[in-house]
């Protein structure tokens, strides 16, 4: 039998301790992070993230990603400087190759789900 996964109220779902972002470039970023589903061949994971403000690259060369923003203000910028404001409610497609930098405008929480190339 296959399980059906559900999950509510996603903008105030625990999704644990924060921890400083790596890739932070501008601001003392902390995220957190809350896998809530993962194929069973690991190239499928779906959960949520929360980030305070401030700057970060980010590389999707060995994956895609879809995210929707469940809370806060962000600005999305190709390496080309192409950018995208984004709010609750908008769905972004980073497809694999993309690169980038995020400019967390406020404290921002997301569902995302990243499918790994192969």
């Amino acid at each position: 039998m296959i399980d059906l996964s559900t999950f509510h109220d996603l903008a105030k779902a625990d999704i644990g301790a924060f921890s400083p972002k790596p890739t932070s470039i501008e601001g003392d970023q902390v995220e957190a992070v809350r896998s809530l589903f993962q194929s069973p061949d690991g190239s499928v994971d779906i959960g949520i993230w929360e980030c305070t403000p401030g700057r970060f690259t980010a590389d999707r060369s060995a994956s895609s990603e879809i995210c929707h923003i469940i809370s806060g203000r962000v600005e999305v910028s190709r390496a080309d400087g192409e950018a995208r404001e984004l709010g609750p409610g908008d769905l972004l497609v980073l497809p694999q190759g993309w690169k980038g930098e995020w400019s967390i405008r406020e404290t921002t929480r997301k569902l995302y789900m990243i499918q790994s190339a192969g």
